[in-house]
């Protein structure tokens, strides 16, 4: 029993279905016991069906029940209804599908002077981190998997199978993350050629929405040119569709291996700037 005048600390984690959350929650419940921690976990309504499968395995191990939130649209839904699309540039996704409802349920059910928020990220993401203590100056964030011992992804891989635990299946076709079902709107052009390459239904459905999502916005009157992705061949920047992708894929194009992009879920970077609905 607890000492009557004894601090109870809470703890959060953001549990997003890949290995760093899920390994962050374990050093966190190794380290304080699963009592007062919460699993918090955010539905783009567009995930992996393994990812489901990998966060009850995770849930069941660490023996604490997964506390969902979701604000009821995919990204696609969202962005017809901002009239805007989801680009690198403008992540509007991340803003009011992960962060916005995460820091509702922050200031619903916790206090910052007894909660400490855990995400996470790992040895080679420190200015992630920076940026999120900058934006959230009065809440103490952690994030285990930058402390010692320092591991990798295949460390991650190897230890979830010791615990009898599958990995999530997004990582064994060559993504390095396991949100969005393999596709990111702050994705580069590598992830959506590898995305046809091992889940063209995805693809397709990715192609397809932004296509329905462009012919509403020209009904509607507001600017169509966006695209997710960004053809900078020859120096010259301009919209790439994912249509035309697939076309340059069936040529045989050979394309940058290396350009990956990155999302940062949960995270405004200081250079990142503002999203704005453009006006009609």
């Amino acid at each position: 029993m607890r000492n009557t005048f004894e601090k109870i600390m809470k703890h959060v984690v953001n549990f997003f279905g890949g290995l760093c959350s899920a390994w962050a929650a374990k050093r966190v419940v190794d380290k304080y016991g699963p009592k007062d921690v919460t699993l918090l976990f955010a539905d783009t309504l567009i995930e992996d069906p393994d990812l489901y499968r990998f966060n009850e395995e995770w849930s069941a191990h660490l023996g604490i029940p997964i506390t969902r939130i979701c604000v009821g649209l995919t990204p696609f839904e969202l962005f017809r209804k901002q009239g805007l699309l989801g680009n690198a540039r403008f992540k509007i996704c991340s803003i009011y599908l992960k962060r916005e409802p995460l820091d509702a349920w922050h200031r619903e059910h916790c206090m910052e002077m007894d909660t400490i928020l855990y995400v996470g990220m790992d040895w080679n993401e420190p200015h992630r981190l920076k940026a999120m203590r900058e934006a959230k100056p009065f809440w103490k964030i952690e994030a285990p998997m930058m402390d010692a011992p320092l591991w990798g992804k295949c460390r991650m891989i190897e230890a979830t199978k010791a615990l009898g635990i599958k990995p999530p299946r997004l990582y064994g076709m060559g993504f390095a993350h396991n949100n969005c079902g393999g596709g990111c709107v702050a994705s580069g052009i590598s992830q959506f050629v590898r995305l046809y390459q091992v889940l063209p239904a995805v693809f397709y459905e990715w192609e397809e929405q932004e296509r329905l999502t462009l012919e509403d916005f020209k009904t509607r009157g507001i600017d169509a040119s966006f695209s997710i992705l960004k053809d900078r061949r020859g120096g010259v920047t301009k919209s790439l569709l994912l249509s035309e992708l697939r076309k340059r894929i069936h040529m045989g194009e050979k394309f940058d291996r290396f350009d990956w992009g990155g999302c940062g879920c949960g995270v405004m970077y200081d250079k990142e700037p503002e999203t704005e609905t453009p006006k009609p």
